[in-house]
């Protein structure tokens, strides 16, 4: 089975790295990733504080819901990243920046 998304889909933008690295997609992340990050977490820490108070286990299902949002929160945000130099999303500053170090 063919798990390459390249296979499939086309890039519409322009590519600049067709398979990056791990170091180098999350040295990617710019501000609106951090925030999505963030605020997915905060979120998460919340609905698991809110959802833990009828049991009485307010911190330790908080500390779950803020683990669970935090690692859905890097996924997204690594997902984006790595589809903006993939090419599969808009990517204008990071063209700019490859571009730059030619």
């Amino acid at each position: 089975m063919n798990t390459d998304i390249t296979a499939s889909a086309k890039p519409e933008y322009p590519v600049v790295d067709r398979n990056p690295p791990f170091t180098k997609t999350v040295g990617n992340f710019n501000t609106l990733d951090y925030l999505r990050l963030t605020t997915i977490t905060g979120i998460s820490v919340t609905v698991g504080y809110l959802s833990g108070i009828k049991p009485g286990i307010r911190g330790p299902s908080m500390v779950t819901g803020g683990l669970i949002g935090l690692m859905g929160g890097f996924m997204y945000a690594y997902q984006n990243s790595a589809g903006r130099l993939m090419g599969f999303f808009p990517n204008e500053a990071e063209v700019a920046k490859a571009k730059y170090k030619i």
